[in-house]
């Protein structure tokens, strides 16, 4: 019975709105822009906020990474003529820091340096990155072909590299891949894996990744290289000396990272005497990324809750007018029997209808907008439930609050006086 009487209500709503078409879509465009707006933003808001958190992820939540950089003192001393440099992160660093934090599970050294390589006709120049086996487990990359070096390969010091897939494309065209051998500067080096690269930074850490990327064991490096290079500039040539450009150390527990990254920091201050260092913690940076990111969502979510504000006010308004308009009709339900509660049903289930019509509307509109920005501008967005459930119920709660007014006055309405209403 109430059932049926429920139903009957929202056929009448409907019909009523009917009469108005016009009108009711004009209204109910408040709410679907207020909604599509919504759920744009907040899918845009997602999507980038993922994608940054994605970057960080790459460098590990666990890892602490140290890069060995030019001091001030170090830059304002170079000069025009060619001359030695020396600076950053030494073997001894590397020593120190994985035998004097307990926390510190896993750690790898890397070495940077830049080499031409040939293969035939084909030239490219290669960022050699000399380091250990642990490498590949601190910056998990997907293997194509082959494998990576072992740690047998770092202690018999084997002449052997791991590319990356675009090295690889460039060096290896039309040839055989695995079991290649590679010229890199004036020695010979077999090509025993290649691995996907990612590129990119995450925040201000560049991600250790590049696609030029040779990955050669340590050892081997200093045996055919050596720890000084050379470097032209625009005055000149000029000679550093780098044993390593880069720590990764990987710490235990999660919790234990930013104390031992600052445990690291003092005790490099103890035997640097410039600032030639940086410790970088990806973990800081995902923390802030997730700060940032619900920043960011409050900000998009307020901005967009006013077109849904705006919208309840045009139902309230356009409400009011039809209880003026609907005085006589609303005398006679009273006057065969209908109860003020009847009535304010009545008239909240037109606000209701109006505002949950224009909130399923403004979700298909919300959906669209981020997929057509993904396609055209390549920006990643992503919809989640929250998303579209948060503003569906709000436009129906809107439809409650701003339809309350009208539906109480209208059940104000005195019969008699009603009923004289011309």
């Amino acid at each position: 019975m109430h059932q049926s009487r429920f139903i009957r209500n929202i056929w009448l709503g409907i019909e009523n709105l009917l009469l108005h078409k016009l009108r009711s879509f004009l209204t109910m465009l408040g709410v679907v822009f207020g909604v599509g707006s919504v759920v744009a933003m907040l899918a845009v808001g997602e999507g980038a906020s993922k994608d940054a958190l994605r970057q960080i992820q790459k460098l590990g939540s666990n890892n602490i990474i140290v890069n060995s950089v030019k001091s001030v003192e170090e830059e304002s001393s170079t000069t025009e003529h060619s001359r030695m440099s020396i600076y950053g992160l030494t073997y001894l660093d590397y020593e120190r820091i994985s035998e004097s934090f307990p926390n510190v599970q896993q750690i790898a050294p890397a070495k940077l340096i830049r080499k031409e390589s040939r293969l035939g006709s084909n030239v490219l120049e290669l960022r050699i990155v000399g380091t250990t086996d642990e490498w590949f487990e601190l910056v998990p990359r997907q293997i194509l072909a082959g494998r990576v070096f072992n740690a047998e390969d770092v202690r018999g010091t084997s002449a052997v590299a791991v590319l990356t897939e675009y090295g690889a494309r460039k060096l290896l065209a039309t040839k055989n891949t695995i079991g290649q051998t590679v010229r890199i500067g004036g020695d010979t080096f077999e090509v025993i894996g290649i691995i996907k690269s990612e590129t990119g930074q995450a925040g201000n850490i560049q991600i250790p990744d590049q696609q030029i990327d040779a990955y050669i064991p340590l050892v081997t490096v200093r045996k055919y290289f050596g720890d000084v290079f050379s470097k032209r500039t625009s005055g000149g040539r000029t000679r550093e000396l780098v044993e390593l450009h880069q720590i990764i150390a990987q710490v235990d527990k999660t919790d234990n990272v930013e104390a031992t990254a600052a445990g690291i920091e003092r005790m490099l201050q103890n035997f640097h005497k410039k600032k030639d260092y940086e410790v970088s913690v990806p973990l800081a940076l995902l923390k802030q990324a997730e700060a940032t990111k619900r920043r960011f969502n409050i900000v998009l979510g307020s901005i967009a809750s006013i077109s849904l504000l705006v919208g309840g006010i045009g139902i309230m308004n356009i409400m009011l007018a039809s209880v003026t308009e609907r005085t006589r009709e609303i005398g006679i339900r009273r006057a065969i029997g209908a109860k003020r509660k009847q009535i304010i049903i009545q008239f909240l289930i037109e606000t209701v209808v109006l505002s949950t019509l224009g909130g399923i509307v403004g979700l298909v509109m919300g959906i669209v907008i981020p997929t057509i920005i993904t396609y055209f501008t390549k920006m990643p967005t992503v919809i989640t439930l929250q998303s579209i459930l948060l503003p569906l119920f709000i436009s129906v709660g809107i439809g409650i609050i701003f339809g309350l007014y009208p539906a109480i006055n209208a059940a104000k309405v005195d019969p008699i006086i009603a009923l004289r209403h011309e």
